[in-house]
């Protein structure tokens, strides 16, 4: 038995976040066929991988660790994918993650209301005490967006992970570990309001 509901579906203004589907296979691809730094796009599906991609998101599903969202933009086109991930139900903690945007996208109200409604849900409706977000500690744009949003820095994950680049090799990735806590919550989803109101 599951211990967390269903895949919602999120609305607001800027950004509709529903559960991914195969169906969306061919948009999803179109969406991030262009304009990502390869150095930070390791989990980036392509047209090769993106069968076993999408496999392994309907087994973290299945098994309770994630829940996997298509994003679309205002005009119900999908821009990319984001996730839940990394659930622990009896910890109630999630991490948001794997967010992909294509870059038509980037830098629009789509992010922090997509935020705001992931933040909302998981406090508001999942009842979780922590919501963590990570990132590569060279991604200084990913840092920046992160921290802009209200979340703090717990720490550096020091060679978390190894990455490949077909231009440079290969390279060990320290990851930035940042949180929300259920307390910070009221005041961070005002802040949200607020950049959304801009």
């Amino acid at each position: 038995m599951s211990h967390w509901p269903e895949v919602p579906v999120l609305r607001g203004r800027h950004v509709t976040l529903r559960p991914l589907q195969r169906a969306d296979r061919n948009d999803l691809l179109a969406a991030l066929s262009t304009g990502f730094e390869r150095t930070f796009a390791g989990g980036l599906p392509t047209p090769e991988t993106i069968d076993s991609w999408l496999d392994r998101a309907e087994a973290e599903t299945a098994a309770d660790r994630a829940q996997v969202f298509a994003v679309l933009d205002a005009d119900g086109v999908v821009a990319g994918t984001t996730r839940y991930m990394r659930m622990n139900a009896a910890a109630r903690r999630v991490e948001i993650g794997t967010t992909l945007y294509a870059p038509r996208v980037r830098r629009t109200g789509l992010n922090t209301e997509a935020k705001k409604l992931l933040l909302g849900h998981a406090f508001d409706v999942l009842g979780v005490c922590c919501v963590q977000i990570r990132t590569d500690v060279l991604n200084h744009a990913s840092r920046r967006a992160i921290e802009r949003i209200g979340a703090k820095q717990d720490g550096i994950l020091r060679g978390h992970n190894v990455m490949h680049d077909p231009d440079y090799g290969e390279r060990r990735r320290d990851t930035v570990v940042y949180s929300i806590l259920d307390i910070e919550w009221p005041g961070i989803r005002r802040h949200l309001d607020a950049l959304l109101d801009r």
